[in-house]
């Protein structure tokens, strides 16, 4: 995701404004820049917070359809198994995913969720607050059911009875080096074992492949973005530390800051995995030695998922 700023003229006394000051690497302006661009992310993020609990818009979720019927189906040739170690009751699904900035295996997987249950069990997928503040993503994302991944957000739904799906490695996860395509990557974030213990909720482990093989990341890019943070705050803004390399279709060898590929027909296999139940002594969440051993569970589980699915893989991309 970019952001493009500018700097509004200054305004003079009379008719004609001031001219712009020359862009000088000044510590003050970089940081006045970068606390605006947080503040405006925070906003928007906030504001999806508290409607968090307002869709998904069962009326676009229908019109849309026939899309993801024919992408999930056809293009992509969908499958999901393990329906049957679901709970009754609700739940925090935790999962892996993958494909550069288009994860396909989270939106398959949560169109799936809805052609199986519609509105009579609710699925709230979780994205990166810049997403959310993103205009146009950030409103679609809200009205498909989307929330902010945050402790506020994610309360609230599993509050009121509805399942979330949470992907704890994020843009580690997503932004892999392809070779590591069938590797479970939760970035060592521990924060949804903590949710789950305060919400009373039990784990479903979800493991998934196939989304790597929609484009090719042969960059993870921290060098890069380690490069332009030095410059522009860009970790502190985005609060994102990948700036992958990738070869993708029609655009070929892209830094993929925006989505700049249309995602190859690369079959994807995800399993609903057996649901690890954590205590709900609140204690335990400050707790860190259990914390661990419930975040190995799930990461092996995720892994283990992961190794099994692979094997059906024939080829990649195409089986």
């Amino acid at each position: 995701m970019t952001v493009t700023t500018r700097t509004a003229p200054h305004e003079g006394n009379g008719a004609q404004a001031a001219p712009d000051p020359p862009p000088v690497a000044n510590g003050a302006s970089a940081k006045s820049q970068s606390g605006l661009i947080q503040g405006v992310i925070a906003k928007r993020a906030a504001a999806a917070t508290e409607h968090a609990l307002d869709g998904p818009d069962q009326k676009l979720l229908r019109l849309q359809k026939p899309v993801w019927v024919a992408l999930c189906d056809h293009y992509f040739r969908l499958e999901t198994s393990g329906w049957e170690r679901l709970p009754q009751e609700t739940s925090l699904l935790i999962g892996n995913h993958s494909g550069g900035a288009l994860t396909m295996d989270a939106w398959t997987l949560v169109f799936d969720w809805w052609r199986r249950f519609g509105a009579e069990r609710v699925l709230h997928a979780t994205a990166h607050d810049v997403l959310m503040a993103a205009p146009g993503l950030g409103d679609y994302f809200r009205l498909c059911g989307v929330i902010p991944a945050s402790r506020g957000g994610v309360s609230a739904a599993l509050s009121a009875g509805r399942d979330v799906i949470i992907w704890p490695g994020g843009e580690v996860d997503s932004m892999r080096n392809w070779r590591r395509r069938d590797e479970a990557v939760l970035g060592g974030r521990k924060g949804f074992i903590r949710q789950a213990i305060r919400s009373g909720v039990p784990i479903v482990p979800v493991a998934s492949v196939g989304g790597h093989d929609t484009v090719f990341v042969l960059s993870e890019g921290r060098w890069l973005a380690n490069g332009l943070d030095r410059v522009s705050g860009l970790k502190t803004k985005l609060r994102g530390s990948r700036l992958p390399i990738v070869l993708g279709f029609p655009f070929g060898l892209t830094i993929e800051t925006i989505p700049t590929h249309l995602p190859l027909p690369a079959k994807i296999r995800t399993e609903l995995l057996e649901p690890v139940h954590v205590d709900h002594d609140p204690e335990r969440v400050d707790d860190r030695q259990y914390v661990t051993s419930i975040y190995r569970q799930v990461e092996s589980a995720i892994q283990d998922g992961m190794d099994r699915l692979a094997k059906q893989r024939r080829f990649p991309v195409f089986a």
